[in-house]
């Protein structure tokens, strides 16, 4: 059973939003990176790099399949997590401590638009 946690919000591709003030930090979801197996690489935007709602940002890769990530907001990169590119397995064994992006949002108003932890565990039928 994947590991969900309350009081983020999630998006319909798997990946996970903690709000801390104006800045959306993401990541990808406990049941991604488990249906993914083997982190092997993962691909990040620049900071300053603008993302859009809905819109690929990087991607991840594995020993089974390649995965391309969806921002679940918009705005301009403010962070990525540099220890990735040295050691993506950490994705595996944390999602939710191992955050991808910050993301400062040009509109806090599309957090409307994502899950709660309740309605993402109806998506993925756990």
């Amino acid at each position: 059973m994947s590991k969900i946690i309350e009081g983020l919000k999630y998006s319909e591709s798997h990946e996970w939003v903690k709000v801390e003030g104006n800045v959306a930090v993401i990541g990808v979801t406990d049941y991604a990176q488990a249906e993914m197996g083997d982190i092997t690489y993962v691909d990040m935007p620049d900071v300053d790099d603008e993302v859009t709602a809905g819109e690929e940002f990087g991607a991840l890769e594995s020993v089974k399949a390649a995965s391309d990530l969806y921002s679940p907001v918009s705005g301009k990169v403010v962070a990525v997590n540099e220890e990735l590119d040295d050691a993506p397995e950490k994705v595996n064994e944390d999602a939710f401590e191992n955050w991808i992006i910050k993301v400062e949002m040009s509109d806090a108003s599309e957090l409307d638009a994502l899950m709660d932890a309740a309605a993402y565990k109806a998506q993925i039928g756990e």
